[in-house]
């Protein structure tokens, strides 16, 4: 339990930091968490997956040993590791259950090597390009089982003439797992080890957008005299994939910005509120109005609004750090087709629309980032193919919502269990998502008898909106406590997203904050008692 005179974030930061070094001490009992040690499981999958094992019985059967090795070794991570930094012991627990989840996904729910494929590129040789943009090439398919289609490069034409310029022509194909050479094996298992959401992958996530046909990719800007939207295609969702780097360029770019001087804003509340520091009982700060200090409601809701903008806005800058450093810092030249502009989506979010017209389903399964989807969904067909159950009955549809809210559940069990503060992972964070399962289905039946009655049709849309505005938010409001106050308690935001804060340089933060808010530093090497007791820590 935190001592209670702690009267500056930093107080407390200072207690979780000599609580590490007593819990990782020989008389501790725990052990830090250092790289590369920690990556041991991961290094031994990825080492597995270099090898082909096509045409081998048993290197085809020896992942499912590979994948208990991970269990086990992560479970072991979670039981017995420790990080100092407040965001890095949350994912120590979480990253560790997630590495479970993923290569499970890869090579025990399916057999990567056999029945994945990517997009990828290859040249086939010369074509002709007018330049009124009419392309003479190969014939193009939008199929996403055949990718085939021809991309020209840019032609380089300076007039408005019709004139015809020689180009090198690109074929989109499904590349397999390679055989040969190494590095393309490698290039393929190191992206697909990345591909969480499965962009460009034959598994690639409902909610991505559908790749857009190679005739869309084909025209070169310098010679099409006619315009067009940046948006290629947008997902179900509202996610979208913009046509080129400048497209991709100034919303990233203005986004990084804005999420930046956010969350130093957001941060700067949070110091000026114990609750945020870890007292969860704290009154509400006198510096709101008396109306919201007076309200145990209001000061509640204040807090989950906090809360939400911290996740919001610290998910939503890391996001655009993915587009800014493989599209527009290493680009195509570096990465191929990967570094394509149309190869990562622009958002992560999809729209709000999504919550005012699905309710709680829309919130999770629309509007929320969806980064772990591909996982979820490829375990409850797993489950479901086993139960014998049909995916789209409503029976399929509530097993895999059990096997998803349950799945969330347990990566967060396990960054609340690795945190240094006292938290509470199964009344906790998993409560909070199993919970968020029932309230789809509660509001699912619900809004089943009401059109049973007739009442839905007769209904405004605008009214329909308001409804699932206002069941979602008074959902949050009662089981969101169940997870941001484990996050308060395990001293989750305590940690310090922005390097350089302008708002504390102008005295606007804690009395001992300071500009440089790094104080302590990120990562360290730790010198152990023996040569793999040493490390980078975090």
């Amino acid at each position: 339990m935190l001592p209670p005179n702690l009267t500056t974030p930093r107080q407390v930061t200072l207690y979780y930091d000599s609580l590490y070094d007593h819990l990782t001490s020989p008389s501790g009992g725990y052990h830090p968490f250092l790289y590369p040690w920690a990556g041991l499981g991961a290094f031994l999958v990825l080492a597995y997956l270099l090898i082909d094992h096509r045409q081998s019985r048993f290197l085809t059967r020896l992942r499912y040993p590979i994948a208990a090795f991970l269990v086990v070794f992560q479970a072991w991570c979670v039981l017995t590791n420790k990080a100092r930094h407040p965001a890095a012991a949350f994912g120590v627990g979480l990253l560790s259950a997630w590495g479970v989840g993923w290569v499970s996904t890869l090579v025990v729910v399916n057999d990567c090597q056999r029945e994945f494929w990517r997009v990828e590129r290859r040249e086939v040789g010369g074509g002709r390009v007018r330049a009124d943009g009419d392309v003479n090439g190969m014939a193009t398919g939008k199929d996403g089982t055949e990718v085939n289609g021809s991309i020209s490069a840019d032609a380089g034409d300076e007039g408005g003439e019709s004139t015809t310029t020689t180009t090198t022509t690109h074929e989109l194909y499904c590349q397999h797992y390679p055989s040969a050479p190494f590095t393309a094996r490698l290039d393929w298992v190191a992206d697909l080890f990345c591909s969480f959401r499965g962009v460009g992958w034959s598994f690639q996530s409902s909610t991505v957008p559908p790749l857009p046909s190679p005739p869309s990719l084909s025209i070169p800007h310098s010679i099409s005299h006619t315009p067009h939207p940046s948006t290629l295609t947008t997902s179900r969702t509202g996610i979208r994939r913009l046509r080129n780097r400048s497209d991709l360029l100034r919303p990233t770019i203005r986004n990084l910005i804005i999420g930046y001087l956010a969350l130093d804003a957001i941060k700067v509340v949070m110091h000026h509120d114990p609750y945020f520091w870890g007292y969860t009982t704290a009154p509400a700060p006198t510096y709101l109005p008396l109306s919201i200090q007076h309200s145990a409601t209001l000061t509640r809701s204040y807090r989950l609004l906090i809360s939400l903008a911290g996740i919001y806005t610290a998910l939503w800058e890391i996001f655009r750090l993915g587009p800014a450093f493989f599209c527009l810092l290493l680009g195509p030249k570096y990465l191929g087709i990967r570094g394509e502009a149309w190869m990562n989506p622009a958002d992560m979010y999809g729209a709000f629309s999504n919550v005012l017209n699905d309710g709680l389903a829309g919130w999770w399964g629309g509007w929320w980032h969806q980064v772990f989807r591909v996982a979820f969904e490829q375990h409850s067909k797993f489950v479901l193919r086993h139960l014998n159950i049909e995916a789209k009955s409503q029976k399929g549809r509530l097993v895999g919502l059990c096997v998803a809210f349950f799945m969330s559940g347990c990566l967060h069990a396990c960054g609340s269990y690795t945190q240094l503060g006292e938290t509470r992972p199964l009344m906790g964070p998993m409560r909070f998502f199993l919970l968020q399962g029932v309230g789809i289905v509660l509001q699912t039946a619900m809004v089943g008898q009401l059109k049973k009655a007739g009442v839905v049709e007769r209904v405004p849309r605008v009214a329909r909106q308001v409804a699932n505005f206002v069941f979602v938010h008074v959902w949050l409001y009662y089981t969101a406590p169940l997870l941001v106050d484990d996050f308060a308690k395990g001293g989750v935001w305590l940690f310090e997203p922005v390097a350089l804060s302008p708002l504390r340089a102008m005295g606007l933060g804690a009395k001992d904050d300071r500009f440089f808010c790094w104080w302590d530093g990120i990562i360290w090497w730790r010198s152990g008692r023996t040569w793999w007791e040493s490390g980078i820590a975090i």
